[in-house]
Parts: structure tokens; C-alpha cells; sequence
């Protein structure tokens, strides 16, 4: 007796072409959108800079740092959560000694205007006296918290006490915050991506874009 058993093979392929069409409209019904929207190309999105021109002025921002910095193994401190993206970008373009830390301190909330609230929500694990320092920021707009932060740092001690920022909204601007290594100047508009967020979301963007309408949720 033949171990193929031939008369049960068209049975054995409709039950398994019926179990796959199943399958397949269950998927669809459970993620109806999966096919339909892109955070990426999301219309609520005017595309400011491009990943390409992002990176392309980091590696020019990180070989002026490392000219710099040459030999004083400085102190990045990122603040969180919007300069994750940058620092991290940037920290791969520095050709010299040097380490890191985080800080985090209240900013936007879920608010597209700043508070002007001014808390320290996490604080450095290490002493800076005698170091030299580089916040590095994602956005500077009213200065209220960038001001705040670098005369904080300095009253610590610090050796040197300086600010790369990925952008700046310079309209904006309530209290004076030197910049020393900028990547962009914008106008004032509420931008997302890259890090930036409006009520956590749009972090994820690989590149920087204006929020045309905030009231939009989908």
C-alpha cells in the first residue's frame, strides 16, 4: 500500500486554501489601517528638512566640535527627551575623547507654547566641577529654560559651559541664550520629528517638518 495515500491529497489542499483565506481576511479586518495612513507621509506634514540635510549639517556641526574639544574630553549632556535623536547623531561625528550624561527639565507639557515653568525632573549622576560642558538641545525658543539650565550648570562649577542646539526659533526669543553650534535657524511655526514631539507623538519622524493643523488626530 502505497505512504502517499494520493486520494486524500485534494482534500488535504482545499482545507489548507480555506484556512489561509481565513487567515488573511482576519488580518485585514484586524488592522484596518495598516494599508491606509503613514506617519511619514502624514498630509498634516510640511516637510521643513530632510533626513539628507539633517545629516548632512550634523557632520559639519561635529567636525567644528571636535576641533574644538581636541584633547579637553568634554561632557555632552543631552536634555531629554527631544535631543535623544540629535545627541546621538552627533556624538558619531565627534572624532574626540568624551562622555555623556542626561538631563531632563520641564518644557511644552502637551501644549504647543512653552509654560515657562522652570523644574529639573532628572538631574546629572555625576559631578561637573572642572569640566568642560556642551548642552546639547534640540529647539531654543523663548530661552526661558535654556537660560536657566546653562546659568544652573555654571554655578556648579563647571570649566566651560557651552550650547549645541539642532534649531532655533529665534522670534521667539524672551531671554538671551548664546548658541554656539547651531544647526538651523526656523521661523515660528510648531515643528515635529526628529525628536520633537506634539503631545509624544511625531518623535519618529526621521526628518524635521511644520505641524499644520495640531487639532488633527488622525
Amino acid at each position: 500500500m502505497s505512504h502517499h495515500q494520493p486520494d486524500r491529497q485534494p482534500g488535504f489542499l482545499t482545507a489548507r486554501f480555506n484556512h489561509d483565506s481565513y487567515f488573511q481576511e482576519m488580518t485585514d479586518l484586524a488592522t484596518p489601517s495598516a494599508h491606509m495612513t503613514s506617519e511619514f507621509s502624514n498630509p498634516n506634514l510640511d516637510v521643513l528638512f530632510s533626513q539628507e540635510t539633517i545629516a548632512a549639517r550634523i557632520k559639519e556641526l561635529g567636525a567644528e566640535i571636535t576641533r574644538d574639544y581636541a584633547g579637553m574630553n568634554p561632557l555632552l549632556i543631552g536634555v531629554l527627551k527631544g535631543a535623544c535623536f540629535f545627541l546621538s547623531d552627533l556624538l558619531r561625528t565627534i572624532d574626540t575623547r568624551l562622555s555623556i550624561e542626561f538631563m531632563a527639565i520641564s518644557s511644552y507639557g502637551s501644549s504647543t507654547r512653552t509654560s515657562g515653568e522652570v523644574r529639573i525632573m532628572k538631574d546629572l549622576d555625576v559631578p561637573i566641577e572642572g569640566r568642560h560642558i556642551l548642552v546639547v538641545e534640540d529647539i531654543v525658543d523663548t530661552g526661558l529654560t535654556l537660560s536657566y539650565l546653562m546659568a544652573n550648570l555654571e554655578s556648579r562649577g563647571a570649566a566651560s559651559v557651552k550650547l549645541a542646539a539642532l534649531l532655533d526659533k529665534a522670534e521667539r526669543r524672551e531671554r538671551p541664550v548664546q548658541i554656539d553650534y547651531l544647526g538651523f535657524q526656523i521661523p515660528d511655526h510648531f515643528v515635529v520629528g526628529y525628536g520633537l514631539d506634539f503631545a509624544e507623538r511625531y518623535r519618529n519622524l526621521p526628518f524635521i517638518a511644520v505641524l499644520k493643523n495640531p487639532e488633527l488626530t488622525s
